[in-house]
C-alpha cells in the first residue's frame, strides 16, 4: 500500500521593491543568537507526528527572507516527478498563498486530495507590521473561486489572535470559498506553536 504524500510549503518574506527589503534587513531584530532559545515549531515535528503512514515533503524554497513567485514556481515543479495522486497541500503563510496563486494559474500533472491553507492573506493590507507586503504571491482575486474545481477539498485554518495576517483574511477566503471548511482558532497566533494536533487529527482523518 503506497503511502499517503503530503507536501508542505513554509512561510517567508516576499516585498514588493528591494528597497523595501533593504529597508528590512536594517531594521529587522535579529534572532537566534547565542545563548538565545529557539522557536520550536510544529512543522519540524511534521513528518515525524504523521507517521509511517505518509511520505512527506518539507522542500527549503527559495530565498525565503526575499521570496519571489517565479523562483517558488520552479522549485515547486521540480518535484512533480516525485509526486502521486491524491496528494495533500499544506500551505502555511506565504507557503499557503503560493498553493492559492498555483493552483488557480496551473494546471497540476497529479491530483490533490485536500489543500490545507493555513493563516493565508487574501490580499496586501493589514499584514502585520512587517515592512514585506506579498510580494507577488497573490492569486488573482477573481479566479480564486476556481480553486475548489481543481482540488478534492479545502480547508482554511486561521487564528483570531494572529498578529501576522488578521483573521479578516480567512473571512475573505470563506467568502470567495464557500465550500472550503474554516477552521478557527482563539489562541494559535500565527502557527508559531509547538504543536499543531488539530491539523495533524485532519490528515490522518482524510489519509483514513
Amino acid at each position: 500500500m503506497e503511502k499517503q504524500q503530503v507536501f508542505y510549503v513554509h512561510g517567508g518574506d516576499a516585498f514588493s521593491s528591494y528597497d523595501a527589503f533593504i529597508h528590512e534587513l536594517k531594521t529587522r531584530e535579529i534572532r537566534n543568537l547565542p545563548g538565545a532559545e529557539h522557536l520550536k515549531k510544529w512543522s519540524t515535528t511534521l513528518a515525524e507526528d504523521l507517521g509511517e503512514a505518509c511520505e512527506v515533503f518539507t522542500p527549503q524554497m527559495p530565498n525565503a527572507t526575499n521570496a519571489k513567485y517565479e523562483e517558488w514556481k520552479i522549485w515547486f515543479e521540480r518535484h512533480f516527478e516525485y509526486l502521486r495522486d491524491d496528494v495533500i497541500l499544506v500551505g502555511w503563510s506565504l507557503g499557503a498563498m503560493f498553493f492559492v496563486r498555483y493552483v488557480t494559474e496551473n494546471k497540476l500533472p497529479f491530483s490533490v486530495k485536500h489543500l490545507f491553507m493555513l493563516a493565508g492573506a487574501y490580499e496586501n493590507q493589514d499584514i502585520g507590521k512587517l515592512k514585506e507586503d506579498g510580494g507577488d504571491f497573490f492569486a488573482d482575486q477573481a479566479r480564486i473561486t476556481v480553486l475548489p474545481s481543481k482540488v478534492g477539498g479545502i480547508s482554511i485554518l486561521h487564528s483570531k489572535d494572529d498578529f501576522v495576517v488578521s483573521y479578516e483574511h480567512a473571512l475573505k477566503y470563506k467568502e470567495a470559498l464557500p465550500e472550503a471548511e474554516l477552521v478557527t482558532f482563539e489562541d494559535k497566533n500565527h502557527f508559531l506553536v509547538e504543536e499543531l494536533p488539530e491539523l495533524l487529527a485532519k490528515i490522518n482523518e482524510i489519509t483514513n
